[in-house]
């Protein structure tokens, strides 16, 4: 059941943007567009918008790309460079050749380009697209009834594109959906995240699809012994093992069945009844911190869309390249 969020919510969460940010000409800003490129929102909005309307699939994508990108060599846009002969890229190590929605960032940088050549960086896009997917999967935000801008978070900008991308830093760098609560930590803590962003975070797996091949392995084979995974609900698995087999690389299933394209709380529900896809879905229930808010968002989703946007930020600011560092390139998938 939808439910209206007072508007002091979104209040309290503007105001924690503007007490995380600083005053420094080079540090990130809300708004740095805001004479060099003024309507670089509105493109970016209207891009993803029209890729919504025709697919509203694509917001999980474009999530994804943000989170991957900021995860490996920070969020410098370095996940949109393709490989070259002499250099494989972080696209195409294995997490990341499931990534999807790269038309949609070309197709906002090609505007932009047109409009304001030479100005906004392929990282800015992505974090102004994955906040723009996320806004119009939660119908609260979508249909204006939380806040007058049709916005989850202000999204603050100035980074510049990365010059560095490889296979061995994405496989290095990004969480595995194997993993257990405390190689999550150590993971997210090494990019500025706490356990509560963890928790927070893990919910984007609200949205989207996934593989067989990215969890077929709790299914059949967790240990090596042909056994399941323990943290798997049993009757849950025996669903699953009717829509994937052991080899299938094909199949794809919801994230959060009947609910992959809305954005709301449904995850932790899910992860407290032991149905959350990943391992690393149902390790939030091993530690103290994870586990309470999992369970204080099964039924209540108050506060959960602040928090969200808030990890977003925090997460948004991972080894940014500012100033006179990186570029800001004219295609997004080639270094100048």
């Amino acid at each position: 059941m939808e439910k209206r969020f007072p508007c002091s919510l979104f209040v309290s969460l503007l105001l924690a943007f503007f007490l995380f940010s600083t005053n420094s000409s080079d540090a990130l800003e809300v708004g740095f567009y805001s004479k060099s490129c003024p309507d670089v929102e509105k493109i970016v909005r209207k891009t993803v918008l029209s890729y919504y309307k025709d697919d509203p699939t694509i917001t999980a994508p474009l999530l994804r790309l943000h989170f991957h990108d900021c995860f490996v060599e920070g969020c410098d846009g370095s996940v949109l460079i393709n490989s070259t002969k002499t250099n494989v890229a972080e696209k195409d190590a294995k997490p990341n050749l499931s990534l999807d929605g790269f038309d949609v960032i070309d197709k906002a940088k090609a505007e932009l380009e047109a409009k304001c050549p030479g100005v906004v960086s392929c990282a800015d896009i992505v974090a102004l697209a994955a906040r723009d997917a996320v806004s119009l999967a939660t119908y609260v935000v979508r249909s204006g009834k939380w806040s007058k801008d049709y916005n989850m978070y202000e999204v603050e900008t100035s980074r510049r594109d990365g010059r560095v991308s490889t296979v061995s830093d994405a496989i290095n760098n990004l969480p595995s959906s194997f993993w257990g609560i405390y190689q999550l930590k150590r993971s997210f803590a090494s990019k500025g995240l706490n356990l509560k962003d963890l928790a927070v975070l893990s919910a984007a797996h609200t949205i989207g699809n996934s593989h067989c091949n990215s969890f077929a392995k709790r299914l059949y084979n967790y240990t090596g012994k042909g056994d399941m995974d323990p943290s798997l609900l049993a009757s849950y698995a025996t669903t699953l093992k009717k829509e994937c087999t052991p080899t299938d690389n094909t199949t794809v299933l919801e994230m959060v069945p009947g609910s992959s394209t809305t954005f709301d709380t449904t995850y932790f529900k899910l992860v407290k009844e032991k149905k959350g896809l990943f391992h690393s879905d149902q390790a939030l229930l091993r530690s103290q911190v994870t586990k309470n808010y999992v369970l204080s968002h099964v039924t209540n989703s108050s506060g959960f869309f602040h928090d969200f946007g808030v990890s977003m930020v925090k997460m948004g600011r991972n080894k940014v390249l500012e100033g006179k560092n990186g570029e800001i390139r004219k295609n997004c998938a080639v270094i100048n």
